[in-house]
């Protein structure tokens, strides 16, 4: 506690000390800058994300890597199921992993998305769907559900921005297609 002069008189007040190192400064400076972004930009399009493609988000790219390690279609079982079994509200970076995961499906049926990374080209020509019409059918669920703005944080997201929406619901109409 620390005494403040207002106008002659002495009031206790709480002072915050100086920070003690530069690290504690630069993370509430990191702390502002991150809170004053969402405020600024929240509006315009969901965090992380670059542009309206399936793979052009942080959080699809962060599925990819777990895509890289696996050795079989449990990954990508794992984030179509992640939504179509989600009883409640899809958020923004579940809803991301499962189209990237949809995606997956739609190179594996011989129909991939014209941009996509090296790292799924790979992985997708070193296996094959075999047959599995249930996962075909469970991405295409995905989609459908993701384009729900009333069940889904990305769609309301984009919703939010009319010249990116109709890229992005594009973007969505393609793959729905290219999974049939």
């Amino acid at each position: 506690m620390g005494y403040m002069p207002i106008k002659m008189l002495w009031i206790p007040c709480v002072v915050e000390p100086i920070p003690q190192s530069i690290r504690e400064h630069t993370v509430r400076l990191k702390r502002a800058v991150a809170i004053f972004a969402v405020l600024l930009l929240g509006p315009v399009a969901h965090g992380g994300a670059w542009d309206t493609g399936p793979f052009d988000n942080d959080d699809a790219l962060d599925w990819v890597w777990e895509l890289e390690e696996s050795t079989d279609l449990s990954v990508v079982k794992a984030a179509l199921e992640a939504v179509s079994k989600s009883g409640s509200y899809i958020e923004a970076p579940t809803a991301s992993a499962a189209l990237a995961a949809a995606e997956v499906v739609a190179a594996l049926k011989g129909n991939p998305h014209a941009q996509l990374p090296e790292e799924v080209t790979a992985w997708a020509d070193a296996r094959s769907l075999g047959g599995n019409e249930d996962l075909v059918a469970l991405a295409i669920e995905v989609v459908e559900r993701v384009q729900d703005s009333s069940d889904s944080e990305l769609a309301q997201l984009w919703s939010d921005s009319e010249e990116l929406r109709d890229s992005w619901a594009a973007g969505l109409a393609d793959l729905e297609k290219r999974l049939q």
